[in-house]
């Protein structure tokens, strides 16, 4: 891998800009809700943010000690939530470039994290098996959801927050209530690992998508 990403014009499929500074791969990477800044992560256990219009690089986010999982921007484009596979999740500042806080907890590597549509809680998946939320505003957890028999790959809230969905190797998907730490629904199916998951706009159905080399859908 070239250790780049590319910004690319919808209308035209024309190359706008390179984004050139990571020392290795890029693995993750998120606009904002406005669409003026990008952050990335990459192997080279740092994060980025970068300005859209210039491609020039506004901050880099060093603190992690392993590769960076995946990245997030949250609603009001204020902070940034990083996953890593030094075990920990940390919370930045988008417009200082500062660290906040480092939510910890997790015995293995952190494979993904998310804030919910209200930037209030975050989700963190790991290879432990485990999924965590926390509060964006107090850095405290909240609930640890368990029940899953292998790594958690993917995780996301759904559109309202009340829920969480956490895809796993286990083959099965799981919904969780997001303030109690239940699990209300266990979506079995797929013969293979589930790598991936979504909520429709609504928050009526869900996706999920796995190594057995299909997509469902759930209602």
């Amino acid at each position: 891998m070239d250790s780049t990403a590319k910004l690319w014009d919808v209308e035209t499929g024309e190359e706008v800009a390179t984004l050139a500074g990571h020392t290795a791969e890029v693995l993750s990477l998120c606009f904002n809700t406005l669409g003026n800044q990008l952050v990335t992560g990459s192997f080279d256990h740092t994060v980025a943010i970068w300005d859209v219009s210039s491609g020039r690089r506004i901050h880099t986010l060093i603190g992690h000690m392993g590769e960076i999982s995946n990245v997030q921007f949250n609603w009001d484009c204020s902070l940034v939530v990083t996953g890593s596979m030094d075990k920990a999740c940390k919370l930045w500042e988008s417009v200082s470039g500062k660290c906040v806080a480092t939510l910890v907890g997790h015995k293995e590597e952190v494979l993904d994290v998310c804030f919910d549509l209200s930037g209030q809680l975050i989700a963190t998946a790991s290879a432990d098996g485990t999924a965590r939320v926390f509060s964006a505003t107090t850095h405290q957890r909240l609930v640890t959801l368990q029940g899953h028999a292998g790594e958690i790959s993917k995780i996301c809230f759904s559109p309202q927050g009340s829920r969480v969905l956490t895809a796993s190797s286990d083959k099965t998907a799981r919904l969780w209530d997001a303030q109690s730490g239940v699990c209300l629904q266990v979506l079995e199916g797929h013969t293979d690992e589930i790598f991936s998951c979504v909520f429709n706009y609504e928050g009526d159905a869900i996706i999920t998508g796995s190594k057995d080399n299909t997509c469902r859908i759930w209602h």
